[in-house]
């Protein structure tokens, strides 16, 4: 395991990893006023993924706020002092580039995946965004119809939409229970000045993590990047950083909520609170979810799709945040048949719970995470991920090794153990269908 050097000196580098042959070298450099760098070499591609990391998302947000963090993701796209919105599209597409950003319920991330050549322009054009962006009046009224938008289109899939439900079932009305859209009322309610202050607050340079990944010189990353936030960086004790929400709040608790609508296919979530991203169990609970509905020959999988044919999709999932988590088991079935989906739901849920998984799913579920995590780094944009989240909501880096070996060292007691705590705890489901009058608390 490689510790992130928290207190590092300011305009000093680290090397958080040393990597092999001159590739996987990691490198981390903070600037002035907190900004945090970290860089790969990947010396065997010809491309360059860069992206900038803000450690805020939707559960940092008030409900006044709510959506505020993903409304930001679309306004940074509209112009800078320095370019208009057509000017950044275009720079990047004329390099054949491509941009993109995404938020999460802790943090957002704005990237760029360019040929190594044109990583100057990359740099340049996505730290502009994060760092100059005008959010002008016009462009905030404009963009609230896009985002009115998607939260219609999202709420019309209903594969998409039972996962926000469940948020709310299991962890109320608290930040992690609220979608990352926000609502109707609250893009609609929102305005310039708010977005504004929210924006003022909380991209500052020590709650920013930059990561770069392929064939990249890290000192020059640096400079380019140093360059780039001119005028930004400064005495981080000088910069104010709005404090984060909290935790979960409200305590989940075991129950139904049922949302009808006339769909032709019935869809449910039966899970409970998990377990957070730092939990040294994460890797046996990643053995015990590919064992009970992570692929193809998992439980759910096969008793559910291909013994008796009751559903298309259905598999098992697990999300971890700062100080909590979700364990959940998801399917989609006919109406007709959501009863004996959730029947084997259960019935498997509580088989893993008591009597754990076998030998043969343990290393099942061993190779798959092994694979799929490896399999995950083929590409420069997953590496970037990898060190940015890495930097930004963990205390450490582990190296490809050390998640393999910690894969390879989970037993049949580590998984029986962390089964029977999460899987034996009360479950709360969520059901989207045509069930007008359905009682399925009994």
């Amino acid at each position: 395991m490689t510790v992130l050097a928290r207190e590092q000196e300011p305009g000093s580098t680290f090397v958080v990893h040393p990597g092999a042959d001159g590739a996987g070298v990691v490198r981390r450099t903070v600037l002035p006023g907190g900004l945090r760098i970290v860089t790969e070499t990947v010396p065997t591609v010809r491309s360059v993924a860069f992206g900038i990391w803000a450690g805020v998302g939707s559960r940092d947000e008030s409900i006044e706020d709510a959506g505020a963090s993903h409304y930001l993701e679309h306004l940074l796209f509209k112009g800078t002092r320095k370019r208009t919105a057509l000017e950044i599209s275009s720079l990047m597409d004329a390099a054949g580039g491509e941009m993109n950003a995404f938020t999460a319920k802790e943090y957002t991330c704005y990237y760029a995946r360019v040929l190594d050549s044109d990583m100057p322009l990359a740099i340049d054009v996505v730290s502009d965004m994060v760092t100059n962006s005008l959010i002008e009046p016009q462009d905030v009224d404009a963009e609230r119809g896009v985002i009115l938008e998607e939260i219609a289109m999202h709420d019309d899939d209903p594969t998409d939409a039972v996962h926000d439900e469940f948020s709310a079932a299991l962890f109320g009305d608290t930040p992690l229970g609220r979608p990352i859209l926000g609502t109707v009322e609250s893009i609609s309610g929102v305005g310039r000045d708010r977005i504004a202050r929210y924006y003022r607050e909380r991209y500052v340079p020590q709650n920013l993590v930059v990561s770069a990944a392929g064939n990249v010189d890290h000192d020059e990353v640096v400079r380019l990047v140093q360059a780039a936030f001119e005028g930004v960086l400064g005495d981080a004790a000088q910069l104010p950083t709005a404090p984060r929400i909290g935790g979960p709040g409200a305590s989940p608790a075991a129950g139904v909520r049922s949302i009808v609508r006339p769909t032709e296919q019935a869809n449910l979530i039966l899970g409970t609170v998990g377990i957070t991203r730092t939990d040294e169990r994460r890797f046996a609970l990643g053995v015990l979810n590919a064992a009970l509905g992570g692929g193809m020959s998992s439980r759910l999988f096969q008793e559910i799709r291909e013994k008796r044919g009751l559903a298309y999709s259905v598999y098992s999932y697990n999300s971890q945040y700062a100080d909590t988590g979700i364990f959940g088991v998801y399917a989609g079935c006919l109406p007709a048949k959501v009863d004996e989906v959730l029947e084997i739901c259960r019935d498997e849920v509580a088989k893993v719970a008591e009597h754990g998984i076998t030998e043969e799913e343990l290393e099942r579920g061993k190779g798959q995470l092994r694979g799929s995590f490896v399999l995950g780094l083929e590409d420069t944009g997953s590496r970037m991920s990898r060190i940015g989240k890495s930097e930004l909501v963990y205390d450490s880096l582990l190296s490809v090794d050390d998640i393999l070996g910690r894969i390879e060292a989970v037993t049949l007691d580590d998984v029986r153990t962390v089964g029977r705590e999460i899987l034996g705890r009360p479950m709360t489901m969520t059901v989207i269908g045509p069930f007008e009058g359905r009682d399925f608390t009994l």
